[in-house]
């Protein structure tokens, strides 16, 4: 970088603080954030921290990368210990039902008051789902040190994580934990309603990042106590393979297929409208990061609750992160999500059909159907492009990392998030500075965040 992108990346941020509007939301951002962060280290009533941390240390797994996105909520046995898993679940659940129930579908297409209504729903979803993933966690908290986890193979004797076990103990847990949850739940819709970038997504970033410094520091730390399996050689092929990953994230982040648009002209009264061309912008992956959470999500659920219970142990052994089964699984998911939330998200034939109304048309191609199946064959194939990549960076890397033997947080998973969701946010406020005439972080002529062009797969 040289010195004139640096002068221009911080008149960006000093412009960032200029517009009022964008400071409080930004300010408004950032305290919630802290709010959130604070909680973590709230611990759940009747419950011993130092055995579940030192637990979790030996048990690795599912249970660290359910800790990754709590934001480590779980190993200090916060009120946050479910995270905003339940939530993200209860979307999954909302955004399938949508498919096959056809009075949810209606809500989505009734605008406004719709989406509250899906909202609301969501959110009852969301109670639900904590309060049974908040028993579950009570009996497997009460489990541990009796030698019946097998996770541990045993070794969970004489870490007493629960004191006191009883009835009692697991009604306050699940109390604390539904409404851990549901305030978690609140801080992102506030986040995304007044302050800046997807509430959601930047809890799950806050808690990444939180991390990172953790591990950079232990990974070092092994390091320089002469750990064979991080020689100098292997910590700087990692150097080099977290670098390249982050080069791919924001290639394919910013990468877009551009299909070029003309308006018609249009006579109205003395004056002439239209008769322009531009283009419409159909990202690489327009699904983001959601695709790796959710199938996060999925595979967790089920995983997670064989460890609980005896009987489905066997299904946890089976999905043990890391593992073949799990990989494929996981791929898997997140090609089917990568393809179900671009359909969602995105449909052509309402595309075609406000371009047909305005007297746009994508020149070789006739308005409305005809239009409609030309951006879903694009859309489709640069979306096989978008679940390929998702795939290879969150689980290329995580197998690489495992060979290492360093800690999850350098995972593909976990930078895929803190890239995405960091390009995410960078764009919005980008977006608030030139809306009000201000330069962006790369200056008037300098390309935009919002996207590079590709013809891939076109």
């Amino acid at each position: 970088m040289g010195s004139k992108e640096v002068s221009l990346l911080v008149r960006g941020i000093a412009n960032m603080f200029r517009i009022a509007e964008l400071r409080k939301r930004l300010f408004f951002t950032f305290g919630l954030l802290a709010v959130y962060r604070l909680g973590i280290f709230v611990t759940t009533p009747g419950v011993d921290r130092q055995a579940m941390k030192s637990y979790l240390e030996s048990a690795g797994g599912l249970l660290s990368l359910f800790n990754l996105f709590s934001g480590g909520a779980l190993e200090q046995l916060s009120i946050f210990a479910l995270g905003i898993i339940p939530y993200i679940s209860a979307s999954i659940i909302m955004q399938l039902l949508a498919v096959v129930i056809p009075a949810i579908e209606k809500l989505q297409k009734e605008g406004e008051l719709g989406r509250r209504k899906i909202t609301q729903y969501t959110r009852y979803g969301t109670i639900l789902l904590s309060v049974i993933q908040g028993f579950s966690i009570a009996f497997y908290l009460e489990s541990i040190g009796k030698g019946t986890d097998p996770a541990m193979g045993g070794m969970g004797l004489g870490l007493e994580v629960v004191h006191t076990p009883g009835w009692g103990f697991r009604l306050l847990t699940v109390l604390t934990l539904t409404a851990g949850t549901a305030f978690i739940m609140w801080l992102g819709e506030q986040i995304t309603e007044r302050g800046i970038g997807n509430g959601i997504s930047l809890i799950i970033f806050a808690g990444i990042v939180a991390r990172l410094p953790d591990a950079v520091v232990q990974t070092f730390m092994q390091f320089r106590s002469g750990n064979e399996e991080l020689n100098p050689t292997k910590m700087l092929i990692l150097g080099v393979l977290m670098i390249a990953t982050i080069a791919v994230i924001v290639f394919f982040e910013r990468g877009q297929r551009r299909i070029p648009v003309q308006y018609a002209k249009r006579v109205v009264g003395r004056k002439i409208y239209g008769g322009q061309s531009t283009h419409l912008p159909l990202k690489v992956n327009t699904s983001g990061v959601i695709p790796p959470i959710f199938a996060s999500s999925i595979l967790m659920f089920p995983a997670t609750v064989g460890s609980w219970i005896p009987p489905l142990q066997k299904v946890s052994e089976v999905l043990d992160q890391g593992g073949w089964i799990y990989n494929s699984l996981y791929v898997a998911l997140i090609i089917f999500f990568a393809y179900f939330y671009t359909a969602v998200t995105f449909n052509p034939v309402d595309v075609a059909d406000n371009m047909k109304k305005h007297g746009g048309y994508i020149p070789g191609i006739r308005p409305g159907k005809k239009t409609a199946e030309y951006i879903d064959k694009v859309l489709t194939r640069i979306t096989c492009g978008g679940a390929l990549y998702l795939s290879v960076v969150c689980v290329l890397p995580t197998i690489i990392m495992n060979y290492f033997s360093v800690p999850f947080y350098f995972g593909g998973t976990s930078l895929l998030i803190v890239v995405g969701v960091a390009l995410d946010t960078v764009q919005q406020i980008e977006g608030h500075l030139i809306t009000r005439n201000y330069e962006g972080f790369t200056g008037p002529r300098g390309p935009r965040i919002r996207g590079r062009s590709t013809r891939m797969a076109a």
